[in-house]
């Protein structure tokens, strides 16, 4: 099982495609991410509600309309998106048990007990570096870790494709709006 929902990843992933190859924010709509990416469009839209209340990203008006980034890509942290996308997630619940070993018979000594437990300690240290780790690295860091590994043609290919699926809203030549427009008639 892993700590982070699946809309952690999705985050992430659609926050990198906002992010262009200069780090400056680009605009797209949630369901052109969805569908450039194959992820649940309506699963999508939660996680950007969320994005948008931590003010990650930002609603754009219109027909064009979509979201870009909030903030500039180099503020904005991994772990800015974990907890914006799932809140702020332990990864280890101490239940006290050091007290209930059947040796003691019920009633454990003090030194068993008494101070931090060593365990809950080593858990909570490795929590601060996990997060210490999502907080030093940026979606533009990510990016461009992705923009040196991608070929240099891909950046013009997502540009085109999210360019030719706003115009395709604006001018009503968007696939899915005629499907549902003839479904109407």
């Amino acid at each position: 099982m892993s700590l982070y929902s699946a809309g952690v990843e999705y985050g992430i992933h659609c926050l990198l495609y906002l992010v262009d190859e200069r780090g400056d924010s680009r605009e797209a709509s949630v369901r052109d991410l969805a569908e450039l990416q194959g992820v649940p469009q309506e699963y999508l839209a939660k996680v950007f509600t969320k994005l948008a209340k931590a003010k990650l990203v930002m609603a754009t008006e219109g027909v064009r309309g979509g979201f870009k980034l909030g903030k500039p890509s180099d503020e904005i942290t991994l772990l800015d998106i974990v907890t914006a996308i799932d809140g702020h997630k332990l990864i280890f619940d101490c239940r006290d048990i050091r007290g209930r070993c059947a040796v003691f018979d019920g009633c454990a000594p003090e030194w068993a007990t008494s101070g931090v437990c060593g365990i809950n300690a080593a858990m909570m240290t490795a929590q601060k570096r996990m997060e210490e780790a999502l907080e030093q690295q940026t979606i533009l860091d990510l990016a461009r870790r992705t923009g040196r590994k991608a070929p240099p043609e891909f950046a013009n290919q997502i540009n085109g494709w999210l360019s030719d699926r706003k115009e395709n809203r604006a001018t009503g030549n968007d696939p899915q709006t005629i499907a549902v427009a003839q479904l109407d008639e």
